[in-house]
């Protein structure tokens, strides 16, 4: 006999294989089976035991069926269903916390009261960044850097958010040297990959300002950046249904943990040469002048210590800012205009929009698009509108407890917690917004300019408790969304001033029906086989 309450899990699971290994030895294969399942469930119990101990106290579990059901079934009906199981967590403990249960993880679900008390606690308390990178698992992505280093979002606040008109104006330079490249000819209609399009679009202007020329014009580097967020996201995901006693094994066959090598070596090549053009100017003691001196890598190595600006790692953070930037970015435009499909009668609202603006502006829409695409109010609601439809996320904002904490009512969070708020459930609550299964496009339009509106909150680019959680909340809400609705107002006005759009008929009728999103654990994405039919518009 041997006991294990005294042990390290490490050390229970030592004990557990020797036992295997002895085991093997002295009993027949049958015999070795049945033992292989108990060892296994005995795994699975300190596995959750362990877990447990770091929810709150007393917090209800959501999503068993009965009382008996493993809860490996109940994680992996997670992995497909986490929308109907986050969704009646939500109906029937509104204004409590409940547990619901990942492969990895349990999320303690608060009710959206606990938002407002949370939102300025530091994140050496409470850490939305520690949260985003177990979720990345990043001692399989080798994304360790990131728990130590915020240069990638200081960058974002210090030198991007304020010289945002510059770096729009090379974004929409870009966009303008990919457009022909990037969308197919379609003088009459064509059905098109408009997600694919949308990417490649984003990607250039992402390219173009984390890196500058040549690499924003790098066939291979845009192609990395478009297929990094894809590699990690899998890698992840596999590795989070394996119990952490099995991951460096199964990690050995994942193909995509492969890819992410190939790309950080890309990478390095274009940050290296980066560098040393940068490092040169240097030593001879000259400055960068016009679009050259802009790009938020020369910033970086400018400001970042030491650590930080080496090659390898340098080249890696690159990699971790196109995976916040693009694919967000060119959902969420892609969102708008499937809606915008299915709502046609906005067509010539939104572009009568974009004509009064461009008159209104005259070249200031070149000279700075940061104060003319915030004109564009209408647009600004519809995709405020897509926000709360079409979340990126079900569960927003996260946070990790890296110390104990207690709320003003008493709740303890222990360290370890991870934290959510269920953000779709709420924006979706008939007691949040009125008929909330309705595609209303103009709620926030209404809302800024009813006589005790408020005219600021009502925005894309405002986190609000209420109205706009796609980006977060409070001090850790993303530092990369004023960028974000600008790029994908920049190319939504273009898009929709040359094209015209619609849906591909079904069994030979117009289809004006949206298409259906899909789900992996909390994530949501759009079904990656929608496409749209396009033309280029015959305006007399």
């Amino acid at each position: 006999m041997f006991t294990l309450v005294n042990m390290s899990f490490t050390e229970r699971v030592n004990v557990l294989l020797s036992r295997i290994i002895e085991l093997k030895q002295s009993t027949s294969r049958y015999e070795q089976i049945a033992v292989g399942l108990v060892i296994l469930l005995v795994l699975s119990f300190f596995s959750s035991w362990r877990r447990s101990k770091k929810n709150i106290a007393n917090v209800p579990i959501h999503g068993y069926r009965s009382r008996f059901e493993p809860a490996m079934l109940l994680q992996l009906r997670f992995v497909m269903g986490a929308k109907n199981i986050i969704s009646t967590g939500y109906k029937k403990f509104k204004n409590v916390p409940f547990i619901v249960r990942r492969f990895d993880t349990d999320y303690n679900i608060l009710p959206i009261k606990y938002l407002e008390e949370l939102r300025w606690v530091s994140p050496s308390i409470l850490s939305s960044k520690v949260a985003t990178t177990q979720n990345m698992l990043y001692e399989w992505t080798d994304l360790h850097f990131l728990n130590r280093s915020d240069l990638h979002a200081h960058v974002m606040k210090a030198e991007l958010t304020p010289k945002l008109s510059k770096y729009l104006e090379l974004a929409s330079n870009e966009v303008e040297y990919g457009w022909n490249l990037d969308i197919p000819p379609c003088d009459d209609w064509v059905e098109v990959d408009i997600q694919e399009i949308a990417r490649k679009l984003v990607a250039r202007m992402s390219a173009r300002i984390f890196l500058g020329e040549p690499a924003c014009r790098d066939p291979e580097w845009l192609r990395v950046s478009l297929d990094y967020t894809i590699d990690v996201f899998a890698t992840a995901f596999m590795l989070r249904m394996a119990p952490t006693w099995m991951r460096f094994i199964l990690a050995r066959f994942i193909p995509f943990r492969y890819r992410l090598r190939r790309h950080r070596k890309k990478a390095e090549q274009v940050v290296a040469d980066k560098m040393k053009r940068h490092l040169e100017r240097k030593q001879r003691g000259e400055a960068p002048e016009g679009e050259e001196a802009l790009s938020l890598l020369d910033w970086m190595l400018d400001n970042g210590t030491e650590e930080e600006k080496n090659v390898p790692e340098m080249a890696h953070r690159q990699c971790v800012m196109t995976m916040a930037s693009i694919h967000t970015t060119s959902t969420n435009t892609v969102n708008f205009l499937f809606e915008l499909c299915a709502h046609p009668e906005w067509f010539p609202v939104l572009r009568e929009e974009i004509e009064e603006v461009a008159k209104q502006t005259g070249n200031e829409s070149k000279v700075d698009i940061k104060r003319w695409h915030a004109r564009l109010e209408k647009m600004d609601s519809f995709l405020l509108e897509c926000f709360r439809i079409h979340p990126p996320i079900l569960l927003s904002p996260q946070r990790v407890a890296l110390r104990p904490f207690t709320l003003k009512d008493g709740t303890y969070i222990p360290q370890g917690c991870r934290i959510a708020f269920a953000n779709s459930e709420h924006q979706m609550d008939p007691e949040v917004t009125p008929n909330p299964t309705t595609f209303d496009p103009m709620r926030a339009y209404r809302a800024r300019h009813a006589p005790d509106g408020d005219y600021y909150r009502n925005q894309a680019v405002q986190t609000d408790i209420n109205n706009n959680l796609t980006f977060g909340y409070g001090s850790q809400a993303c530092p990369g969304r004023f960028l974000g609705v600008a790029e994908i107002k920049l190319l939504l006005a273009r898009l929709l001033t040359e094209f015209d759009f619609k849906y591909p008929a079904v069994h030979g009728n117009e289809s004006f029906q949206v298409p259906r999103t899909m789900t992996a654990d909390e994530n949501v994405f759009m079904d990656p086989r929608a496409k749209l039919m396009m033309r280029r518009r015959k305006v007399a």
